[in-house]
C-alpha cells in the first residue's frame, strides 16, 4: 500500500518549530512528505521573523501559550482561515528557566516552576480545549514527553515533575474526549535528542553521552525516529491507541546493568594529588 498512513490531504497543526533541528521541524517535514498540510504556530513574532526561509510559503501563526486568551485566539484564527477541521495537532512546547544556573531541585523558585508547568504542561490542555470544535472526529494530538519518569536527573531539576503533569494530562484529556468523540491523546517518551533546546541544559552534553552508551546499539536517537513515532500516532492507522506513553529511547531505559557502563563505573578512581592510591578490593 502506497499511503499506509492516509495522511495525504489531511490538515495538521504543528507547535513548536524553533529551527531545523526541532522535534517538531522533523514532524512537519515528514507530515508534508506524505502529502498532508501543515499549519505552523511558532512562539513569537521575533520566531517567525527567523524563520522566513525556512516556512517560506507556509501557513504560519503566531502564538505565545504563556499568554492568557492567545491559544482560544489562535484556534479563531486558524478556523477563520479555512485550515479547519484538523486531523491532528503536534505540541512540543516546553519551557524552563535556567537563567541562573544549575540549582538543587529543593531550591526550585515558585516563578520558575509555575511558568514552566503553564508553558510545558498546561499549554496541552488549552489547546486541548480551544481546538476541539475544530478537530476531526478520529483526530490525534501527540505532544512530547520524556522516556523515563521515574529517574531523577540532577541537571533536569524541576521539569522532570513538569513533565509527569504533561503525560497525565494527555492520559486525562484522552478519557475527556472520548465522552463524545473518538479523538486519541498521547505521548511519545523521546529519550535524549541532539535539539537546541537541549543544549539549553545545564551538564546536558555529559548526560547525552552516557545514554548512548546506555542503549542497546551504543547510539543515541537520530530526531527522525522521534518523529516518525509521532507521524504513526498522529495517523489513523494508530487508532487502537489512547492514553499511552509511546516510549522511543534505543532501549537505554531497560539497560543500567550494561556490562560496558558497569566495566567503567568499577575503574579505581584517582587519586587526589598528594595523597596515597586508593586500593580496591582486588588490588594486588
Amino acid at each position: 500500500m502506497s499511503d499506509f498512513l492516509q495522511v495525504a490531504g489531511k490538515t495538521f497543526l504543528v507547535f513548536g518549530v524553533a529551527n531545523r533541528k526541532s522535534v517538531a521541524w522533523f514532524v512537519a517535514q515528514s507530515l508534508e512528505e506524505q502529502g498532508a498540510k501543515v499549519v505552523y504556530s511558532v512562539r513569537s513574532e521575533a520566531r517567525r521573523k527567523s524563520l522566513e526561509t525556512l516556512l517560506a510559503g507556509k501557513p504560519v501563526f503566531v502564538c505565545d501559550v504563556e499568554d492568557e486568551g492567545a491559544v482560544p485566539r489562535l484556534a479563531a484564527e486558524i478556523a477563520a482561515g479555512g485550515h479547519a477541521p484538523l486531523q491532528g495537532i503536534m505540541h512540543s512546547v516546553a519551557f524552563a528557566n535556567y537563567s541562573d544556573g544549575f540549582k538543587a531541585f529543593h531550591e526550585t523558585k515558585r516563578a520558575d516552576f509555575l511558568q514552566a508547568t503553564a508553558v510545558s504542561a498546561f499549554s496541552l490542555v488549552e489547546i486541548a480545549r480551544a481546538f476541539k470544535p475544530h478537530l476531526a472526529r478520529t483526530a490525534s494530538i501527540v505532544t512530547i514527553g520524556i522516556s523515563s519518569l521515574q529517574v531523577t536527573p540532577d541537571n533536569y531539576g524541576y521539569m522532570g515533575p513538569i513533565k509527569a503533569a504533561l503525560e497525565s494530562a494527555a492520559r486525562f484529556l484522552a478519557k475527556s474526549f472520548s465522552a463524545d468523540s473518538e479523538v486519541r491523546c498521547n505521548v511519545v517518551g523521546s529519550g535524549p535528542l541532539k535539539t537546541s533546546a537541549s543544549a539549553g541544559i545545564p551538564g546536558y552534553i555529559e548526560s547525552y553521552l552516557y545514554a548512548e552508551k546506555l542503549t542497546f546499539r551504543k547510539r543515541n536517537l537520530a530526531t527522525q525516529e522521534v518523529a516518525n513515532a509521532t507521524l504513526f500516532l498522529l495517523s489513523e492507522r494508530s487508532s487502537g491507541i489512547n492514553g499511552t506513553t509511546l516510549v522511543v529511547d534505543a532501549g537505554l531505559g531497560c539497560n543500567f546493568f550494561d556490562q560496558e557502563i558497569i566495566q567503567l563505573a568499577m575503574r579505581p578512581t584517582a587519586a587526589p594529588r598528594g595523597s596515597a592510591p586508593v586500593k580496591t578490593p582486588n588490588a594486588k
